[in-house]
């Protein structure tokens, strides 16, 4: 299809992107959390979504080109149970919209819109035809998924692994919130991190190809104790999080050979893991703008998906 829209409303972010002649664009506004919190209560995200959501679609629809269809993320993963109350504004308004126009809807998790603006954005759209392994590292979710082609819903997705308790995200706001930075607090702990070029021997905690991370949390929190400067506590927490997906990835790649490796999530915006994975791996990340939560990928998978 040639322009279609896709509204995603997670836990941080509101956003609506167009996918028209394979170009997106899109529009995405925080959600505002006040300074020292850690995120936001459900109802408060709905809240918020409600009110930030028309403005965004007013600015995204500025100029008059039709739309042939509609997507929205109705789930945060593909798994039987899986909801969270945000993302129903999103579902609800795009419900509205395609009834009002008389175009297609159609619904994706959360997570695989993440999975195909990471691969849009990489420029590997061609693996939707292929099976290959993505890891999805955010403040709700930290696991690695078999994507495997499918008629029905483009791919489906086959959870391989994951974090057994802190989530990336979560390791990232909480040292973040001890060093005093603002939430979410990935881009200032990268910024401190780069200041120092001290390294860490660091073995991650792993059961097989599950991690866990909130050992991470507690080591940050000594290092304060101790007097050790910002930048290397940032430092630590950075680098603990790439050795947890360095041997996530290594044991996967045991288990189930050489597959691609893909890396979504605002997690994965941090320049130093995605370094040393590219660089090890061959791994394939987004630009920041589509590895954040995005609306971008449900477009796109809405435009696959066609009527």
């Amino acid at each position: 299809m040639n322009n279609t829209l896709g509204i995603d409303t997670s836990n941080y972010t509101t956003s609506a992107a167009l996918f028209r002649d394979g170009a997106i664009k899109q529009e995405k506004m925080l959600l505002p959390v006040k300074e020292g919190e850690l995120g936001l209560r459900q109802s408060d995200a709905v809240f918020h979504h409600v009110q930030q959501l028309p403005v965004i679609l007013e600015t995204l629809l500025s100029e008059k080109q039709p739309i042939e269809a509609v997507g929205a993320s109705s789930r945060p993963r593909d798994l039987e149970g899986s909801y969270m109350p945000c993302f129903t504004v999103g579902l609800g308004t795009a419900k509205a919209v395609s009834k009002a126009l008389g175009v297609p809807m159609r619904t994706f998790s959360h997570q695989a819109g993440h999975i195909a603006a990471a691969l849009y954005s990489a420029g590997k759209l061609s693996l939707i035809h292929q099976k290959f392994i993505a890891f999805h590292v955010s403040g709700g979710t930290t696991e690695a998924v078999l994507v495997t082609p499918d008629e029905q819903s483009v791919f489906h997705t086959e959870l391989l692994a994951r974090s057994l308790d802190l989530k990336g995200g979560q390791a990232v706001d909480r040292v973040g919130a001890m060093l005093g930075l603002s939430f979410p607090a990935g881009r200032e702990l990268e910024r401190l991190a780069q200041e120092t070029e001290i390294h860490f021997k660091i073995k991650p905690s792993l059961k097989g190809a599950d991690c866990s991370l909130s050992g991470i949390e507690n080591k940050c929190g000594e290092l304060l104790r101790k007097g050790k400067p910002k930048e290397e506590i940032a430092s630590y927490c950075l680098q603990a999080i790439l050795s947890a997906l360095d041997g996530m990835a290594e044991e996967l790649l045991k288990q189930y050979g050489e597959l691609p490796l893909l890396f979504a999530g605002g997690v994965m915006s941090n320049g130093m893991i995605r370094k040393a994975l590219t660089g090890k791996y061959g791994a394939y990340f987004a630009e920041p703008a589509f590895s954040a939560d995005n609306a971008a990928g449900i477009a796109i998978l809405t435009s696959i998906k066609g009527a």
